[in-house]
C-alpha cells in the first residue's frame, strides 16, 4: 500500500515540525508527504529546509479546504492520509492502517481514535465523540466524530463523493465523511494512534460561533439529493436549536430565517 500524506498549514512553523517528525518515524512509511502553505506569513517555507525530502506547494490564502484539496490533486499515490499540522500521529498509525486493509479489501476508508491535549495534559473525551466502525451515517449525523488527522481513504471514493466543500470555513471534514458515510462503510481502528492538540485562539474550531449553522448547511445540501428522514430529523433538530439561540441573543434575521426553514422543512 503507497500511501501519500497531505498536510495542510497556515502560520504553524513550530508544530507543523513536530507533525512531520511524526510522519517520518511511522513504521510503515509513506510513499510522499505533500506540505500545502496557505499563505502563511511566519517562517513555515522555511519547513523545506528542515525536511528536505517533503513536497512543499504555497498558495494564497484560501482555506483549510482548498489546501487539502491541492494536496489530494498533487497525490500521486492511490491511498491518501491526512495529518493537520497541530496534530501529530503514533508511530504505528499507518501500519495499523495497512493491515486493516489488507484483512478487509473491500474498505476504502478507516480512521483512528484519539488523544486529546490541552495545556500539556490528556483529557477525557466527551462520550459524544465515540468511535464507530461499519455503516456510520446516524452516528456521524449530530456532529464530526472523525477527526482528518485519523483517516485514510482512496482516491476513488473521493472521486465518486467529491473533495472538501471549500464554500465552508468549518465543518468541512464533517460534511465530506457524511458523504462517505451515506453509502459506504467506515473501517475503525480502535486505537488511539493520533495526538490533537487544542485550546489555541486560532484553531478554526476557536474562531466560529454557532458550528451547527455551517453542519445545517452540509445536511441540506445531503437532503437535496436524498429524502431520508434521518437527515431531515437532524436538520429540524438543528434549526429549533439555532432558533432557540437566536431568540435568546435577539437576532432578528436569524429568527426569521430560521422560522422560514422551519415551516418549509415540516409541509
Amino acid at each position: 500500500m503507497q500511501i501519500s500524506v497531505v498536510i495542510p498549514t497556515y502560520n504553524r512553523y513550530e508544530v507543523l515540525k513536530r507533525a512531520l517528525a511524526s510522519v517520518y518515524a511511522q513504521t510503515h512509511k509513506a510513499k510522499e508527504v505533500i506540505v500545502i502553505d496557505d499563505g502563511s506569513t511566519d517562517n513555515t517555507s522555511q519547513i523545506i529546509k528542515d525536511f528536505p525530502d517533503i513536497k512543499y506547494f504555497f498558495q494564497n490564502n484560501a482555506g483549510v479546504s482548498s489546501a487539502r484539496n491541492l494536496g489530494i490533486q498533487k497525490a500521486r499515490c492511490e491511498w491518501i492520509a491526512f495529518l493537520d499540522s497541530d496534530d501529530e500521529w503514533h508511530r504505528d498509525k499507518l501500519q495499523e492502517h495497512l493491515e486493516l486493509h489488507l484483512n478487509n479489501p473491500e474498505l476504502q476508508m478507516s480512521y483512528t481514535d484519539e488523544k486529546w491535549i490541552r495545556e500539556t495534559r490528556e483529557i477525557k473525551i466527551p462520550k459524544k465523540y465515540r468511535k464507530f466502525g461499519g455503516d456510520i451515517f446516524k452516528e456521524c449525523l449530530s456532529h464530526c466524530i472523525i477527526a482528518p488527522s485519523a483517516t485514510l481513504i482512496h482516491r476513488d471514493l473521493l472521486d465518486r463523493v467529491g473533495l472538501f466543500d471549500e464554500s465552508l470555513e468549518v465543518c468541512e471534514d464533517y460534511d465530506l465523511w457524511l458523504r462517505v458515510a451515506m453509502d459506504n462503510e467506515i473501517g475503525l481502528i480502535d486505537k488511539k494512534l493520533i495526538t490533537k492538540y487544542g485550546g489555541d485562539a486560532d484553531q478554526l474550531s476557536m474562531k466560529f460561533w454557532g458550528m451547527d449553522r455551517f453542519r445545517v448547511r452540509a445536511l441540506e445540501k445531503l437532503l437535496e439529493k436524498s429524502s431520508d428522514d434521518l437527515i431531515r430529523d437532524e436538520l429540524l433538530k438543528k434549526y429549533r436549536l439555532l432558533l432557540k439561540g437566536a431568540i435568546k441573543h435577539d437576532k432578528i434575521q436569524d429568527i426569521n430565517e430560521y422560522e422560514k426553514k422551519l415551516r418549509a422543512l415540516q409541509r
